[in-house]
């Protein structure tokens, strides 16, 4: 069809795109590397001077110069306009604001200005110095988008503006990130870079220290500082400013100056979370009390906690310290170019160069012109009769001129001066003015000409004009520089509140941790659970040591206990794959409390089919403890019965098979291996037999022998054959053929512990079980505990039965002392 093309939808979006990206690169989001401004910055400053609203003269309303900008130059949203308009005026945003306002313009807290319709703004003093010379045909200039005016392309910014109060922007696949600088350091360094044409970075960064943020702060890492000025990206840390205080009862942190772009309402709230959430113990109170004589946030600490550790917690945790990332992009030519510090400079001074060059151009025109029509004026002064008598006789305006062309060689220009002078400039005042002024024109001409045609006049009036600025706003620098960066050292246990907590760990997984106040009050000795779980440890530990636990599938995992959620004493706890990944069908089968992870401590393991290793404690720690590590090779048929400490070389290993057999042997027997390892061959079995438990002991004299049937002995541990490894061992008790005993587990017999307490009347402690020997039957149980029953209550026996508050639990679990 005739007038249709035909065009792929990749071909249309990406003409489309481009266009739409150059558009908003060049006319939205990137600054110009000479003026420093994007255009809705060029223009709302552009529309203030055009209306007289300057440094000077009184204030016009907001709403006006939105309108002005929106009506004429900028045909966006008027909360574009305002918005841009209330940043330039934000002394905690930008070096030196280029527009004062009057009213609400915001606050560090990230208030919103007032209303356009509230507020009163004229141009700052320092923005005169970015227009000056606007008018002297300085700068190109181009229609606006109606194409009934003319707006400039660029202002003719008398210093450096994009480095001394920085950007932000986001175009289509480029974003400008500048910080502020100091205006005095920044100034300075264009006048070495005009006297040292050749001159390196180094030589520069002697002048420009670095940043220089409105909000002040500390600035560290020179090294960030220096790839930022060669290759224009490169980081630096940013922390706030902050000194110690105290009270008769507290410590204090003053916060008195903050990173730059900080939300302060913000910091305040995270840091009064940290205190709510008591991630770091020791904070009381924080409050801002900054006025209207700086900003000022107090940070309340205990007494006895140490200020620098939660400071140093604080930094890391909070934004009172936070890094910058320099990305100097700005338009040159017309397109994004990533600048260096001194293609920044030399890019602003080609463009302060050629302002001046056009301006002398301009000026040198006009007082040319001045000075051809005073050299006229002077000669007809001197022929006054005759120039009166000519122009008496002619026709009219137009005759007289070209008579007086015609008989003294007058110019058009000249010629038209002389007609038009009033009569009481032939007064011989008049006619000296004329020829001082003329004198004066004529050494003014002459230095236009020079600046015209030497470029080191030119240098040389560029100079003059920064030496002028840096003595008009003479600028204290507010960031400190530091060569290196602090790291920051954070002690993790430091970071812990210490205190003595009750922790318990059941069979299926569920983990509590009590304070010794809910544990107190509580009339039950053993923690709350599920009545068909068991608790495999539970005792006194400390909220700075860890809980490492084993699984039956020769698995293990740690859990520091201060993460661990504290319950009440009766509850049943939280399950541990809230902490850590677990499989569903793992049994805890161990759990120890551990303070470091030792090298001369070593965990000894033993499954049920007979294997046993022993590994390093400190080859436990790992560095990330969201899931379980393998600790035993263990086949799907076996399983992990228990996990033993080892303090010593001395320590002997007892085993004992479920059919009754006993084995002893030194520990050095088993060899010592890494985690993932299957171990060795522990114990021989007959047909149909398992290792039912295991225990390590260098001092132990006597066993207590339980037995799944509800019966137990006390024997002398010689009744267990002592063998290398591997051996069947000898029996510990008297086979019957009609009732055969199966070994639950055995019990050092070294304290006096309470095996069983059903009441007052019905107590048993383990001096009063009878010591018999091998060839000797077990005894019966004591108390009522018979079959199903003996076997539901043993593991109370495991658990430990104590005398309330004291708990044989305590064996159970490790510390290190």
């Amino acid at each position: 069809m005739k007038g249709i093309r035909q065009n792929t939808l990749e071909d249309i979006m990406a003409e489309r795109f481009a266009r739409y990206s150059k558009y908003i690169i060049q006319e939205r989001a990137l600054p110009d590397a000479r003026d420093g401004l994007k255009p809705v910055q060029r223009r709302i400053l552009f529309a203030m001077n055009e209306s007289k609203n300057t440094y000077d003269r009184s204030y016009h309303k907001s709403a006006k110069t939105v309108g002005n900008v929106i009506g004429n130059y900028h045909p966006h949203g008027d909360g574009s306009v305002y918005d841009a308009m209330v940043r330039l005026s934000q002394n905690w945003k930008t070096t030196i604001p280029l527009v004062d306002m009057q009213g609400n313009n915001g606050s560090i807290d990230d208030d919103p200005a007032a209303a356009m319709r509230y507020t009163e703004a004229r141009l700052s003093h320092l923005a005169n110095f970015l227009l000056e010379d606007i008018d002297k045909d300085t700068v190109e200039w181009t229609p606006n988008f109606s194409d009934e005016k003319m707006e400039p392309t660029v202002l003719p910014a008398r210093f450096p503006n994009l480095l001394i109060n920085g950007i932000a922007g986001i175009a289509a696949g480029y974003a400008t990130n500048i910080p502020p600088h100091n205006l005095n350091e920044i100034v300075e360094a264009c006048i070495y870079r005009l006297q040292h044409p050749d001159c390196d970075l180094d030589s520069l960064m002697k002048i420009v220290k670095g940043p220089d943020f409105p909000t002040g702060g500390i600035v560290m890492g020179i090294d960030g500082i220096h790839q930022a000025f060669s290759s224009g990206k490169g980081k630096v840390i940013i922390r706030s400013k902050t000194h110690f205080a105290k009270t008769k009862t507290i410590k204090q942190i003053v916060v008195t100056e903050i990173p730059y772009d900080v939300i302060k309402s913000s910091l305040v709230k995270k840091i009064d979370e940290i205190r709510i959430n008591k991630s770091i113990d020791g904070i009381l109170d924080v409050r801002d009390e900054s006025d209207r004589n700086g900003l000022k946030i107090v940070i309340d600490l205990k007494n006895d906690q140490n200020e620098q550790l939660v400071l140093n917690y604080l930094l890391k945790n909070t934004d009172l310290q936070i890094s910058f990332n320099y990305n100097m992009i700005a338009i040159v030519h017309k397109s994004p170019v990533q600048l260096s510090l001194i293609q920044a400079l030399d890019a602003f001074l080609d463009h302060r160069e050629e302002v001046v060059l056009r301006r002398s151009k301009y000026d040198w025109k006009k007082k040319s012109d001045r000075q051809h029509i005073l050299e006229g004026l002077i000669k007809a002064l001197s022929v006054l009769d005759e120039v009166i008598h000519i122009i008496r006789k002619s026709k009219d305006k137009k005759d007289a001129k070209q008579n007086l062309i015609d008989r003294f060689a007058f110019s058009e220009a000249q010629a038209e001066a002389i007609v038009s002078m009033r009569l009481y400039r032939l007064t011989n005042t008049d006619v000296l003015e004329l020829k001082n002024e003329l004198k004066e024109l004529k050494k003014e001409v002459d230095r236009l000409h020079m600046i015209i045609t030497d470029k080191k006049v030119r240098d040389q009036v560029l100079i003059a004009e920064f030496k002028e600025i840096n003595t008009l706003f003479p600028t204290k620098r507010r960031s400190i520089i530091e060569k290196e960066v602090e790291e920051i050292v954070i002690d993790p246990l430091a970071m812990i509140p210490s205190e003595q907590v009750m922790v318990s760990i059941s069979q299926d997984g569920y983990v509590k941790r009590s304070s010794m106040r809910s544990y107190n009050a509580s009339t039950e000795p053993l923690s709350g659970h599920k009545e068909e779980d068991i608790i495999v440890s539970q005792g006194e530990a400390n909220t700075r040591e860890t809980l490492l636990f084993f699984t039956d599938r020769g698995t293990y995992g740690y859990i520091p206990i201060h993460q661990i959620e504290e319950k009440k004493w009766k509850d049943i706890g939280t399950h541990l794959s809230n902490y850590l990944r677990i499989e569903a069908n793992e049994k805890i089968i161990s759990a120890y409390i551990v303070d470091v992870f030792r090298e001369d401590v070593q965990i000894v393991m033993a499954t049920r089919s007979g294997f046993i290793k022993r590994s390093c404690l400190s080859s436990f720690e790992v560095n990330r403890m969201n899931k379980e590590m393998v600790c035993m090779k263990v086949g799907s048929e076996d399983a992990l019965i228990q996990a033993e400490i080892s303090y010593s070389d001395v320590d002997q290993v007892y085993l004992a098979s479920l059919q009754g057999f006993g084995l002893q042997y030194s520990i050095l027997d088993i060899p010592e291996t890494g985690l993932k390892t299957k171990g060795v061959k522990g114990i021989n079995f007959a047909s149909q037999d398992q290792l039912a438990a295991f225990a390590l002991s260098p001092i132990a004299q006597q066993w207590i022998v339980f037995l799944k049937e509800g019966k137990m002995k006390r024997m002398h541990v010689d009744e267990f054959a002592k063998a290398s490894r591997p051996a069947k061992g000898n029996r510990l008790y008297k086979a019957i053929k009609s009732n055969p005993g199966h070994i639950l587990t055995l019990l050092d017999c070294e304290k006096d512990h309470i095996l069983y307490e059903e009441d007052e009347k019905k107590v048993i402690k383990s001096h009063e079980v009878p010591i018999m020997n091998a060839s000797q039957t077990y005894s019966l149980p004591y108390g009522p505990l018979q079959g199903e029953q003996w076997i539901k209550e043993m593991p109370k026996i495991k658990e430990g039965l104590w005398e309330k508050k004291d708990p044989y639990i305590q064996e159970l679990l490790f510390k290190d002392e």
